[in-house]
């Protein structure tokens, strides 16, 4: 790791450690440590690029990432990068941006930026708190172009700051945006299936194999306190909110079956996919958090074979499980209180408090982080619903997408009112929402934010209260 991005990600990852007893990561670092604001800013009109190949700005990226590795960063690099012309070098301006905190390497980096594709963007309110969340947003919703030899350029910065991604970006067949890929603030977890020590360099560290206890010996858990669900055969498991904040990721057996549980915070999204289904020659899947993102939503990857895996659809995107065409099976996710959970089912099972592994943790790890609104870049989002409204999500028998306000289905079912759409309807089970068939079949559902679910399914059909 070079001495100046290196020092810089020790300083960033140490800013949002846990206090508790392992001091581990808890979750992603925030690209600033001020609140920063929900917007209606427009993005205005994307600049005019073009597609030329561009070697000479290749060569001098190279020689800025060759510098940071050793400690210095070069203006008159950036200037020659600037010189070109090429609005789609933005993108390597936000990337450098992701690791820079020096005010003044900040200001000559914005100010690159303009040059390149001459729009100002400090009008936008979430300039003055992240000038690379405000920039990237920009870049994403223009939907400016890689230049070429992207994904080898990012791939050199980005492994300054842990080598262990070189494989994600060596893969040349990748069905990954690496536009959108950015960095969490943590570093990857790669500790094998069972471990439970604490990151060396500062992951946020899944749980493998929590221990369980029956929902009577849940009491030391608030009933007003969120639980995500997951029922399998006559299986029913509870995971209580504070710890999925804490991990982001369960490996676990549920119902006799093989489950990855991933729990994106910043999309407000736990899912449920099923990992006993594997190719020959690929042993047993294990789920792990990146360190990475994707338009703020945790980018996993499975351990054993160093394939990234899309964490809201589950579609393996690089790496062995993608050449197998490896898609994950979800299952129903039911978010609600554990009060209402257990009463409607008194026989099912919780994680146990310490997590079977002797640990403490708050009842808010995150103290209310995601509160104001997304904290990493986005882009434009649709404008029908607010970007972290809640949404139950559900992928129809023919492929298309449903999205329903988690709060107004709520309130429509408990006034004894249907909600269908898309020949969908979701139904109550303790206080969380459940999606099935006109035949009665269930369906996979789960809860996300508006944001999230709307782009990763920008064509989702709306259900509407009225």
């Amino acid at each position: 790791m070079g001495l100046r991005v290196g020092l810089l990600a020790i300083s960033l990852i140490a800013a949002g450690c846990a206090t508790g007893d392992d001091d581990e990561r808890v979750g992603d670092t925030p690209p600033t440590t001020g609140t920063i604001p929900a917007t209606s800013y427009s993005y205005g009109d994307p600049p005019v690029v073009g597609d030329a190949a561009t070697p000479a700005a290749t060569a001098v990226f190279d020689g800025i990432v060759e510098d940071l590795a050793v400690g210095g960063f070069t203006t008159s690099g950036l200037d020659e990068l600037v010189a070109a012309g090429d609005a789609r070098h933005a993108w390597l301006i936000s990337d450098l941006l992701r690791f820079s905190a020096d005010p003044g390497e900040l200001d000559r980096l914005a100010a690159a930026f303009v040059e390149l594709t001459g729009v100002d963007p400090s009008s936008d309110p979430t300039f003055s708190e992240s000038p690379w969340k405000s920039i990237t947003d920009h870049l994403i919703a223009w939907d400016v172009p890689a230049p070429p030899d992207y994904r080898e350029m990012k791939a050199e910065l980005f492994t300054l700051v842990d080598a262990r991604w070189a494989p994600f970006f060596a893969d040349t067949n990748a069905d990954i945006d690496w536009r959108w890929i950015s960095w969490g603030g943590v570093l990857i977890d790669d500790r094998p299936l069972g471990a439970t020590e604490p990151c060396p360099s500062g992951c946020i560290p899944a749980l493998d194999d929590p221990a369980l206890t029956n929902a009577g010996d849940g009491d030391w858990y608030p009933d007003d306190a969120i639980v995500f669900g997951i029922i399998e055969g006559d299986d029913v498991v509870a995971l209580p909110k504070h710890i999925m904040e804490v991990h982001e990721m369960v490996n676990m057996t549920i119902g006799g079956r093989r489950f990855g549980i991933p729990y994106c915070t910043l999309c407000g999204s736990a899912q449920a996919y099923v990992t006993d289904e594997v190719p020959d020659g690929v042993g047993v899947m294990v789920l792990r958090t990146s360190g990475l993102l994707s338009r703020s939503n945790k980018v996993m990857y499975e351990l054993t074979t160093m394939s990234v895996f899309d964490t809201f659809t589950g579609a393996a995107v690089s790496g062995p499980l993608q050449d197998a065409g490896v898609v994950l099976d979800q299952v129903t996710v039911t978010v609600t209180t554990w009060g209402e959970w257990k009463a409607a089912h008194p026989d099912g099972r919780i994680v146990a408090e310490d997590g079977g592994i002797g640990r403490s943790y708050d009842l808010d790890p995150l103290g209310g982080r995601d509160d104001d609104g997304p904290i990493f870049p986005t882009g434009d989002v649709d404008p029908r619903l607010p970007a972290q409204e809640p949404v139950i999500g559900v992928i129809t028998g023919d492929g298309s997408a449903v999205a329903f306000p988690a709060d107004a289905a709520r309130t429509t079912l408990a006034d004894g009112e249907p909600v269908v759409a898309a020949g969908v309807e979701l139904v109550d089970d303790g206080g969380g929402l459940r999606a099935r068939r006109g035949d009665g079949v269930e369906i996979a559902a789960h809860e996300a934010f508006w944001f999230a679910w709307s782009q990763f399914h920008p064509d989702t059909e709306l259900w509407d209260q009225a």
